[in-house]
């Protein structure tokens, strides 16, 4: 028996997935693209409309919640027709801007976790420095070199092929068919790509957390502020907690696919690709699982959705609503 092809002769091998299992695929990971593309949405609502909430800190965290957003319509949403059908059906174009984008907002996510974490070491390590050093103007910078590194990471490596550099001929006539779209790359386009994009910021942000950790524990001790604290302070600390499991979450849920993809090209390309595309997934779901984070540990996004779901927000006053004491 002929194996299933995409479009016939000469494209990409199709698996053909029993109904119930492609059924359960498409609930599941339709769920996902949902919640993540909705929760994401209030999360920029929130911050956008309220004015309480216009700090520098939230701006940095609205930047992190556009590129979940953008995962969930740009990379999520194509992916998963990818994912069950097993088959590119979207042109060679679409799959260059499909696996650029893939590249640009991982990145981008990143590099906005990368800057929130310098925002909290002010916060707590420096905090009469905070107001100088962190301003709206110096999160908007943060919020543009986020997006212009990682635009010019992203495309630059697709759209010059960076990614196949010296394994053109083996790309070529082993991997590229039509009807498939990957992320293909070379041992030294896997390695420094997953390096830059992952790796350095990656330790660089467990370091800062654990500096402000020892910090936060030292001022605990000496000046005694858990009895002590104004509320203010005591919101700092909230919110740094809060952004570290943000922050824990992103590397515990990408470091299985960033390992592989270090290891794989040394090893004749062996993963199944079956579970590459789990560990992505399981990538892509760290951008569904932040909204229910801010969900559960901020109490201003909470109060934030009820104000939304009832439609109270739509009245003139509500942007002064305050959602906090400060």
């Amino acid at each position: 028996m002929e194996p299933a092809l995409c479009f016939g002769n000469g494209s990409c091998v199709r698996t053909i997935y029993p109904v119930a299992i492609r059924a359960t695929l498409y609930l599941g990971l339709g769920s996902a693209v949902v919640l993540t593309v909705l929760g994401n949405f209030l999360v920029i609502v929130a911050i956008a409309h309220f004015k309480q909430l216009h700090t520098p800190t939230n701006y940095l965290i609205l930047s992190l919640a556009v590129s979940d957003l953008l995962l969930g319509v740009l990379v999520m949403l194509p992916g998963m027709v990818r994912s069950v059908e097993t088959c590119w059906y979207f042109g060679e174009m679409f799959c260059k801007l499909y696996t650029s984008s893939d590249v640009l907002l991982c990145t981008a996510s990143i590099l906005n976790l990368s800057f929130i974490s310098i925002d909290r070491y002010y916060a707590v390590c420096h905090p009469l420095l905070y107001r100088r050093k962190i301003t709206a103007h110096t999160a908007l910078i943060m919020i543009l070199v986020t997006w212009c590194v990682s635009a010019v990471v992203g495309f630059g490596m697709i759209f010059l092929n960076l990614n196949i550099l010296g394994i053109e001929e083996l790309y070529y006539n082993n991997v590229a068919c039509e009807g498939g779209c990957i992320l293909f790359q070379s041992g030294v386009s896997s390695t420094v790509s997953s390096i830059l994009s992952f790796y350095i910021p990656g330790v660089i942000m467990l370091g800062i957390y654990l500096k402000i950790y020892m910090v936060a524990q030292r001022q605990v001790r000496t000046v005694g502020l858990q009895n002590t604290s104004s509320s203010k302070e005591k919101h700092q600390r909230k919110a740094t907690k809060t952004l570290a499991i943000i922050m824990g979450v992103f590397l515990s849920f990408w470091m299985p696919f960033f390992i592989c993809n270090i290891i794989d090209p040394f090893i004749g390309y062996s993963i199944p690709p079956t579970l590459f595309d789990t560990l992505v997934w399981l990538g892509y779901l760290n951008s569904t699982i932040n909204p229910l984070v801010y969900a559960f540990f901020y109490s201003w996004f909470r109060k934030a959705l009820q104000i939304i779901a009832s439609g109270s927000i739509f009245r003139s006053d509500m942007s002064d609503t305050k959602l906090f004491a400060e």
